[in-house]
Formats: structure tokens, C-alpha cells, sequence
């Protein structure tokens, strides 16, 4: 008995010691970051390793915020991110819809082909993308972008949202079958309402990794006025060359901030609707 808590007590430190190294090692870079976003221009070269400045100062966030076209990068982070996640959701929620409901040949090796397609890196088809779009003439518009944000969020979110289909009676769907509902019909009247917590949750987590998207908009558009912010960013080290490093710096902090207040806002809901859907599929 005593050999079976040492044991326990042994494998909750090396636990904590993992969860610990992990916090240090993606939580590092960015209070580094943060502390180069405080800093005076004087201070960013200092060869001493020292997290917290001895002048703290906020001027490279109002220089970010006043002086650069941040709202316009921020508004078009926003439309990017929302457009790829809407339209994300219509083509998802059928596809989980059938992969719930029809038993085909092959549907098992088709879904596990759908989640491969997520571990297809952007830059295998960007550029070819690049050339096609050339041709049409759709380079430097939020359209292209935002298809290309939709093809590459889709295999997620229908794989979240089939475990909430699983997790609805298929019962339901031939009552309203009965009563007269077409298989769309019932898909849409009956079943997708009570998945409304699923949607949510992909919609925002989807969003969230559209929000932080790099080489589609870096590839597709170069028009000032319709960078996102993650690509926005990269200007200020362009336009300030003096001050570039902590302005960036703060640029990238500011960038962060509105996805991770989203997921901290919505965790709860979001690990809820989640496991909700994993414990009833």
C-alpha cells in the first residue's frame, strides 16, 4: 500500500515537472517579448539577460496604437477570421452530418483521409494557388484569402463536429422522417439546432487559428490596406527602423491579445461543449 502512493506521489511530480517544461518553454518567448515591448531603444540591446527593464515604458504601445494602421490590420484579421470560420461551419456540418449518419463503403478510410488533409502544410499549395489565382485575377482580395482559410479549417471542424452528431439519437432523424421532413430537412430543422454548443465551440476555435494565420495572406495580399495583423506587423520594423524591435515587439504582444482574451473568456464554454460531445459520442 505504501509502495502504491510513492508510486502515485512519483508520477504526479514527474507530472508537474512536464506540464512545468512546457509552460517554460512555450510561456518563455513570449514574457521575453513582452519585456522587449516595454523597453526603451537604449535597453533593447542590452547583452545582460534581464526580463524586467529598469525603465519600463508603454510608449511602443501607443506608438502602435496612434501612429500605425493598426485598427485597419485588426479589422481585417476580424473579417478574414469570421468569413473563414462561417464558411468553414456550412461545409462542415453536412460533411459531419453524413459521416454520422450514412454508412457507406469506405467511410472510415474517408474520414481519416478528411483529418489527413489537416497535416497538409500551407506551403505544399500556396504557390500553385498563387499562380491560379494570378491567372483569375482574385490576387490582393479578402475572397481569395478567405477561401483558401476555408479549405484549410474545414477538415478540423468536421471531425469536432461529428462527435457532436454521434452524440444525437440517429432516432430523432427518422421520427422526422416520418412525420414527413426529407433527411435535409430533418439535418437541418431537428438535429443541427441541438448541436448549437458544437458550432460555437468550432466557430471559435477555428476562428482562433485563423486568427493567427501567416503564409496565405503573406502569399495572396500585399495591398496595404488589406493585411491582417499578423502580417501587418512586419511593417513596423519596416517604418521604424530606429525603434523597430520594440515597437514590433509590442505590435505582436497587441496581436496576441484579442485571440487569447477570446479563449480565456470562452474556456469554460468551450471545454464544456467539448467534452460534451466526446462523452456522448
Amino acid at each position: 500500500m505504501r509502495s502504491r502512493t510513492i508510486q502515485r506521489r512519483i508520477g504526479d511530480a514527474l507530472t508537474y515537472l512536464v506540464f512545468l517544461a512546457t509552460l517554460v518553454f512555450f510561456g518563455g518567448p513570449l514574457l521575453w517579448v513582452l519585456s522587449l515591448s516595454i523597453r526603451t531603444s537604449q535597453e533593447v540591446y542590452i547583452t545582460s539577460l534581464r526580463l524586467i527593464p529598469e525603465t519600463p515604458t508603454l510608449e511602443n504601445y501607443a506608438e502602435v496604437l496612434y501612429t500605425a494602421q493598426f485598427s485597419v490590420f485588426l479589422l481585417n484579421s476580424l473579417k478574414l477570421s469570421v468569413a473563414g470560420s462561417l464558411g468553414a461551419m456550412v461545409i462542415a456540418a453536412p460533411a459531419a452530418y453524413a459521416f454520422s449518419r450514412l454508412q457507406f463503403r469506405g467511410n472510415s478510410t474517408l474520414l481519416l483521409g478528411v483529418l489527413a488533409l489537416q497535416m497538409i502544410s500551407p506551403l505544399v499549395v500556396i504557390i500553385p494557388l498563387y499562380r491560379y489565382y494570378a491567372r483569375l485575377n482574385l490576387l490582393d482580395s479578402h475572397f481569395s484569402a478567405a477561401m483558401v482559410y476555408i479549405a484549410i479549417l474545414v477538415p478540423l471542424a468536421t471531425w469536432m463536429l461529428k462527435g457532436f452528431f454521434d452524440g444525437i439519437p440517429p432516432a430523432l432523424d427518422e421520427a422526422a422522417m416520418v412525420d414527413g421532413c426529407t433527411r435535409f430537412g430533418a439535418f437541418r430543422r431537428i438535429v443541427l439546432p441541438l448541436i448549437l454548443p458544437g458550432l460555437t465551440s468550432a466557430f471559435v476555435l477555428t476562428a482562433i487559428l485563423a486568427w493567427g494565420e501567416f503564409i496565405v495572406p503573406y502569399i495572396l495580399l500585399s495591398e496595404p490596406s488589406l493585411l491582417p495583423i499578423s502580417i501587418g506587423i512586419l511593417n513596423f520594423q519596416g517604418n521604424y527602423a530606429e525603434t523597430s524591435t520594440n515597437v514590433l515587439a509590442a505590435g505582436g504582444i497587441l496581436a496576441m491579445l484579442p485571440a487569447i482574451a477570446t479563449f480565456v473568456i470562452l474556456q469554460r464554454f468551450i471545454v464544456r461543449a467539448l467534452t460534451s460531445g466526446a462523452i456522448k459520442g
